[in-house]
């Protein structure tokens, strides 16, 4: 078994210390002295934690001799674990939970585990344009670089199962451990670079790069739904000075006729 093996060598690859990769697991320092030492073994949820944090299978970082494989292990999001999801006894019917902003910072660590999926809000959609053999989650985003979605909108999106798929210029929710959920359009350079380009429609906000590895799941948004109603419609770009023009030529129609 490589378990303890494996565990530095992803922790060095990570360059954390110790110390460092305890406090992300929220352990103490001579726990993973312990394990890399092979004096203890985890127990199943941190097991589970660990695998999670590494972005590997717990059948990976037990029986594979993971310092032969120096690439990213899962840059597709294809093999990394299986999605879990809440069913609905009485018909048998796939739940959406629903993440708020509030417990977003939360999801980032525990989208992984059932019993922290089940334990957030949950409903069917009633919508007929979503296809019923596809997963989906509801985001709520939060802030304005996406106009012209304002804060506390509801983002329905469908799981994304290989990332290769990611197309550009389409918008997607990005879950990381580091960043928590985010909401933008994105640019597929995974195959070339392993990372991808995240754009905000909202041009006060500069695009940036973001490795694959830091990633832990893609959603792609197919729709939204809003409670903050505008109280009148926008006036398109451009229009207000047209109206302005037609505004003074009626005046100065009228002045011609007196």
């Amino acid at each position: 078994m490589y378990l303890s093996k494996n565990i530095k060598i992803l922790r060095k690859q990570k360059h954390l210390t110790q110390a460092k990769f305890a406090d992300k697991i929220g352990v103490k320092r001579s726990v993973i002295g312990a394990y890399e030492e092979g004096r203890s073994e985890p127990k199943l949820n941190l097991l589970q934690d660990i695998c999670r944090y590494f972005k590997v299978s717990i059948d990976d970082l037990l029986t594979k001799d993971l310092e032969k494989n120096e690439a990213p292990l899962y840059v597709s999001g294809n093999n990394l674990r299986v999605l879990p999801i809440i069913v609905d006894r009485n018909t048998d019917e796939e739940q959406t939970p629903l993440v708020p902003v509030k417990v977003s910072a939360g999801y980032a660590l525990g989208y992984g585990d059932s019993d922290y999926i089940g334990e957030l809000p949950h409903f069917n959609l009633p919508f007929p344009e979503l296809a019923g053999q596809k997963s989906y989650r509801v985001f709520q985003i939060e802030g304005d670089s996406m106009n012209p979605l304002v804060t506390g909108s509801y983002v329905i999106c469908e799981y994304v199962q290989d990332w290769k798929t990611i197309r550009d210029n389409h918008c997607y929710v990005v879950v990381t451990q580091e960043d928590g959920v985010v909401y933008k359009r994105l640019e597929n350079h995974i195959t070339d670079k392993k990372e991808i380009k995240l754009i905000s429609d909202n041009t006060d906000y500069e695009p940036y790069y973001l490795n694959i590895n830091q990633v832990v799941e893609v959603w792609k948004s197919v729709g939204y739904t809003t409670f903050s109603l505008p109280e009148q419609l926008p006036v398109p770009s451009g229009m207000q000075d047209l109206i302005n023009q037609v505004a003074e030529l009626r005046n100065d129609v009228k002045s011609l006729k007196k």
